[in-house]
C-alpha cells in the first residue's frame, strides 16, 4: 500500500494546498456578504478539513490499492483526480473569483463526484468507502452554505 498511499496523499495534498492559497476568508469582500446565522466561525474550516483530507487520502490509497490488483487504477484515479480538483477549484470560484454561483455550480459538481468515488470505493473497500461519509456530508453542508450566501447575495 506504499505506493498508493503516496500518491494518494500526494494528489489528496496537492488539492489542499492548492484549494488553501485561493481562500482568502478575510478578504473585505467576504467579510462584507451577507451570511445565514448557522455559517461555522473561520476557525473551524482547518479544524474539519484536516481530518477530512487524511480521510480521504486513506481511503484512496486503500481503494488504489484494491484497484491495482485488478489492474486498472486509472477509472479509481480518474475519478479522485476529478474530486480533487473541483474541491480546490471551489476555492478559487468562490473566493478569487468572488462567484458565488460559480462555486455553487463546482459545488453540486463536486457533490455528484463525490457520490461517484464513494459508490466505486465501495464496490473494493467499504470501510474506505465508510470513511469518505463525513467528507460528502461535509461538502453537502458546504453546498447548504454557498446556496444560502449565493442568495443572500
Amino acid at each position: 500500500m506504499a505506493r498508493w498511499g503516496v500518491v494518494a496523499a500526494t494528489a489528496t495534498t496537492a488539492a489542499a494546498v492548492a484549494g488553501a492559497v485561493g481562500t482568502r476568508p478575510t478578504s473585505a469582500w467576504y467579510r462584507a456578504l451577507a451570511k445565514p446565522a448557522w455559517q461555522p466561525p473561520p476557525q473551524a474550516f482547518p479544524i474539519v478539513w484536516t481530518p477530512l483530507y487524511a480521510s480521504i487520502a486513506w481511503a484512496a490509497a486503500r481503494a488504489l490499492k484494491a484497484e491495482s490488483r485488478g489492474g486498472r487504477p486509472g477509472a479509481y484515479a480518474s475519478i479522485l483526480g476529478a474530486d480533487l480538483a473541483l474541491n480546490a477549484g471551489w476555492c478559487w470560484a468562490f473566493f478569487a473569483a468572488r462567484s458565488p454561483s460559480t462555486a455553487l455550480a463546482a459545488i453540486v459538481a463536486l457533490d455528484a463526484v463525490n457520490v461517484a468515488l464513494i459508490v466505486r470505493t465501495n464496490r473494493r473497500d467499504r470501510p474506505a468507502a465508510a470513511l469518505l461519509l463525513p467528507y460528502l456530508a461535509w461538502t453537502g453542508f458546504a453546498t447548504a452554505l454557498n446556496l444560502a450566501i449565493w442568495r443572500r447575495n
